[in-house]
């Protein structure tokens, strides 16, 4: 029998390429998105697909009800990736949009992952991956509800992680730096909901660095951006260790930057994220 892992946030990025990939590599894959167009269009590429929204419990029992009934019940590996952005300056984020992204980011993360545990445990054995980001190890300015949402995360799976040594149940962290996606656009709409911008005292440091590359078409790739291919490889790695370590950093910035957090003093580090 095929191994089978259940992975979220399919519909483009990284979890798209992920999809596909473990499908190649022979994985029985079921790849979920928010939307029913994506479902289809995933399931008309050949995959398993149906939908997960990580703000609706109610969604994501049905989803997992429906990968169990597929396979008779098991689960090999579970890939927890979708996530969305809310740019914007700390002190003009509401409440309501931080607990919009913790909603997703973080609490239908652990939603889906407590619902996964008891069939792994019963099985005797499981991968459960959680797809941080360079922002869960360090900060950058005008992503404060992002920078705080991934780092709520590495605590959940560090701590997850820590708990489960006494089962066969691996806890890995996937940390990516810049990797093509379509995550800045699909961030438009939640600042335009969240954000009053123009009533900001930093209106003109939106007017002259956040706006026009929050809006800018893309051209090229970002310093040191990859592929999602490029974690999809790492994944591969994982899936097939027997003993993960407990984190994988994808491109060299999650490299250099993790390195800074441990020798800088925070003074140094700030300056140097300041920069942007």
């Amino acid at each position: 029998m095929r191994k089978s892992i259940l992975i979220t946030g399919c519909s483009s990025g990284i979890g798209y390429d992920v999809a596909h990939g473990l499908h190649r590599a022979g994985w029985r894959v079921f790849a979920t998105c928010r939307q029913e167009k994506d479902v289809q269009r995933l399931q008309n590429e050949g995959l398993e697909s149906c939908q997960l929204d990580y703000g609706d419990e109610d969604s994501i029992a049905s989803a997992l009800d429906w990968v169990l009934e597929q396979t008779g019940g098991t689960l090999d590996a579970l890939y927890n990736n979708g996530a969305f952005a809310c740019p914007g300056a700390a002190e003009d984020l509401p409440r309501a949009a931080l607990r919009e992204i913790f909603e997703v980011n973080v609490l239908g993360y652990h939603d889906l992952t407590r619902r996964v545990i008891p069939v792994m445990r019963a099985q005797g054995h499981g991968y459960i991956i959680n797809c941080s980001s360079i922002l869960g190890i360090v900060v950058a300015p005008w992503r404060s509800a992002y920078n705080a949402s991934k780092f709520a995360l590495e605590g959940l799976t560090d701590t997850l992680r820590i708990e489960m040594r006494d089962t066969n149940i691996k806890v890995v962290l996937l940390e990516p730096g810049p990797v093509t996606s379509r995550i800045r656009a699909n961030s438009v709409p939640y600042f335009e909901k969240w954000i009053d911008w123009q009533n900001s005292p930093r209106a003109q440091q939106y007017r002259d660095a956040l706006i026009p590359r929050l809006y800018a078409k893309k051209e090229g790739t970002d310093l040191f951006e990859l592929p999602p291919s490029a974690v999809t490889q790492k994944l591969l790695r994982i899936l097939n260790s027997d003993n993960p370590r407990p984190r994988y950093y994808v491109t060299k910035a999650t490299h250099i930057m993790g390195a800074l957090r441990r020798i800088l003093p925070s003074r140094a580090l700030d300056w140097i994220l300041a920069k942007g």
